[in-house]
């Protein structure tokens, strides 16, 4: 299994559309993807950044949505693409 990690940052004043962009576009879109097995999306307590780490079956997979992810964020949304990488999944529990 493979993980892809991805930090955003969030726009000052901008949370609760950064919540909406996740729950109606982002969560789905990860969900429909070829191979997806599970993700968990956070955001820090001072609400500037965003953390995801989505799981998939294969390390192709992963890379795909990882070419995907490097575009970035549609213009004028209200987060920026900080870091994107696939991992090898050691463990979990």
């Amino acid at each position: 299994m493979y993980a892809l990690v991805v930090t955003v940052g969030l726009e000052p004043g901008r949370g609760d559309e950064a919540v909406e962009m996740l729950n109606n576009q982002v969560v789905p879109a990860a969900k429909a993807n070829a191979g997806f097995v599970s993700g968990t999306w956070a955001r820090s307590e001072d609400g500037t950044k965003g953390h995801s780490v989505e799981l998939y079956e294969t390390k192709e997979a992963a890379e795909a949505i990882l070419a995907q992810a490097k575009d970035g964020p549609p213009p004028g949304a209200p987060v920026k693409l900080l870091y994107a990488e696939v991992y090898e999944v050691l463990a979990q529990a």
